[in-house]
């Protein structure tokens, strides 16, 4: 993971990538290409793990186009594991329980919600594909960038490249 200010300069800096007005992903971004590197790590993700991993596609109005899902049955840890896909910036992020369940991958192994084994697997299995993993808790600060999501009162970083819009 990188460091807090690091990542808040990257936030910074992909926020401001010339797009659409409905910040869905930036100009010139690669759908299909991207969809290749999803499937990749779909396909890695599922021999690293030993089990079939189910990448879902096709969101709509979202700063995100693929979320990767681990079954409960092929974590140390005995539960589900999500990766979500960022449009912007090769951004990955790894989801224990639920959005917000864990602070940082370090956070989910104390608590028990992932095991060391897994950590590595799916860290190393992001920065050998190119995707730069980012701790949720830096996601979840207030967005203080420049869009209209500033207009709202609980945007966040999370919501600018990982939610719904």
């Amino acid at each position: 993971m990188e460091d807090d200010d690091g990542t808040r300069a990257l936030f910074h800096a992909l926020d401001r990538l010339p797009g659409p007005r409905h910040l869905e992903h930036p100009d010139g971004f690669d759908h299909a290409r991207a969809r290749l590197r999803a499937a990749g790590l779909r396909d890695r993700l599922s021999h690293d793990f030993g089990r079939p991993c189910r990448l879902d596609e096709g969101f709509q109005d979202a700063s995100f186009s693929f979320s990767l899902d681990i079954p409960a049955e092929a974590t140390g840890a005995g539960v589900p594991l999500g990766v979500r896909l960022s449009d912007y910036g090769d951004l990955a992020v790894v989801i224990t329980s639920a959005p917000g369940g864990h602070d940082d991958l370090d956070d989910a192994v104390r608590d028990g919600a992932l095991s060391e084994t897994d950590r590595d697997r799916i860290t190393v299995a992001l920065a050998d594909l190119g995707y730069r993993p980012v701790a949720p808790r830096l996601l979840h600060r207030p967005y203080d960038g420049l869009t209209w999501l500033t207009d709202g009162d609980h945007a966040t970083w999370w919501t600018r490249f990982f939610d719904h819009l």
